[in-house]
């Protein structure tokens, strides 16, 4: 684990910043795939430690994965056999929550013991509401967290199974995702609070549709999926929206420009919603020709916001807030307590060790405006918490963000990405001193 230090800027960024694909389009398209009834082809693949391991699992479980030489995000997938045989495996989640949410709906339908596990901050990951629903359905499962096993038949009987998914919208897409290969197919209920991140939900449905899936879902607690073969799709994966918004946050801590290339003009993706949280902090946003442009105001606007359905952009959001004039509010987000780290608790301890004001509500965060200083701010093995580190780093001097190397999570290359955008805005400050 290294000691990054973070790159500071006396002038405002102007870059234009390519990404790599979607994680979460390419895990569920990977997961289609592999339970399809002929073969597929994932082009513009996430090449990043999550997707890696989720190719590296359902290979496990009997999928034949072929990567094309000369475009390793270009992927050819024949998928599980139809008849199994049978056959152990070990599944290596890393801190996944897609491979370890996902993949277990999957095993079953394959024959013999698969066992999983992980990294140690993946053991303390909710994990049970998935496995207790499949224990509903009839699968044979040993353990409710990291480490388990399961022990599989070749089939899942499937039918109605009621779960708390407040915890996580993964819980829901985990068993919608395999539920037509299940012989009854799946209702899926929830009772409990507010399912969090629901646009999560939509993506799942949409590429279940467009694989030939009948889904049906009522009032965000009960989704059917009838049992039925999954047609075989040959998917293209969007840029990945939740990881843009690192770097188009940049531009508003900056006052400076960033434009990401081949913007969707819709989206399923939830971190489509970056731009219009931009907007309200007084960020100038331009979508063109599939190119969305942000430009930074002089000074950021604090705001008050549920991001319940956006969970997974709080670090980013409240990394600018804490450099925002007045007070900042962020609700609806108690679930992130269970992400990869408890992000509420890190996020206070880092924008407070940092000479910043925020502290815990029940449900979110409420950031003061004070001036901030450098510091050693700890990324819990947390990739959306190490960008937020950078991200601060851009206007505080001496910043250092420990294991930087976890970004590898949804980025191959974070540290080079980031320098290769600020080293894009210096040659552009260049030539227009020139």
């Amino acid at each position: 684990m290294s000691i990054w230090t973070a790159p500071t800027v006396t002038a405002p960024v102007d870059a234009t910043v390519e990404l790599p694909g979607s994680k979460s389009i390419t895990n569920r398209a990977l997961i289609l795939a592999a339970l399809a009834e002929g073969p597929s082809v994932v082009r513009g693949t996430l090449r990043s430690r999550d997707a890696n391991l989720m190719l590296d699992a359902i290979s496990a479980l009997g999928a034949t994965v072929r990567i094309d030489p000369a475009d390793p995000t270009t992927v050819s997938i024949e998928p599980l056999p139809a008849a199994p045989s049978a056959r152990d495996a070990d599944i290596d989640c890393g801190l996944a929550g897609t491979v370890m949410r996902f993949l277990p709906p999957v095993a079953a339908l394959t024959s013999g013991r698969v066992h999983f596990d992980g990294d140690e901050q993946a053991r303390s990951r909710p994990l049970d509401t998935v496995l207790d629903a499949l224990r509903d359905l009839g699968v044979d499962i040993d353990g409710s967290a990291l480490p388990f096993t399961l022990t599989a038949t070749g089939s899942v009987r499937g039918g109605e199974v009621t779960i708390d998914a407040s915890a996580s919208s993964q819980f829901v897409s985990g068993l919608l995702l395999s539920a037509a290969r299940f012989d009854s197919g799946v209702l899926v209920r929830h009772v409990g609070d507010r399912v969090p991140s629901t646009p999560h939900i939509d993506m799942t449905i949409e590429m279940l549709t467009t694989a030939g899936v009948a889904v049906s879902t009522e009032s965000n607690s009960s989704w059917r999926v009838d049992p039925g073969p999954i047609r075989a799709v040959d998917w293209v994966v969007e840029p990945d929206l939740s990881n843009a918004a690192a770097f188009l946050a940049a531009a508003a801590a900056t006052g400076g420009r960033i434009t990401v290339p081949r913007w969707p003009a819709t989206t399923t993706q939830p971190g489509a919603r970056i731009a219009d949280v931009l907007a309200r902090m007084g960020c100038t946003v331009e979508l063109l020709d599939g190119e969305l442009t942000v430009r930074g105001p002089d000074r950021l606007t604090a705001i008050e916001i549920d991001l319940s359905d956006i969970g997974e952009l709080t670090p980013t959001i409240a990394a600018l807030c804490a450099l925002a004039d007045g007070e900042s509010v962020l609700s609806g987000i108690a679930h992130l307590r269970g992400h990869e780290t408890d992000r509420l608790a890190a996020l206070t301890t880092e924008i407070n060790r940092l000479g910043g004001d925020c502290a815990e509500t029940p449900d979110g965060l409420h950031i003061r405006p004070r001036a901030l200083h450098g510091g050693r701010w700890e990324s819990y093995a947390d990739h959306r918490m190490a960008t937020a580190g950078a991200l601060i780093g851009l206007v505080v001097d001496d910043v250092t963000v420990d294991d930087i190397e976890t970004t590898q999570k949804t980025l191959p290359d974070f540290p080079g990405q980031w320098r290769a955008m600020l080293d894009q805005a210096r040659h552009e400050q260049t030539g227009l001193d020139s």
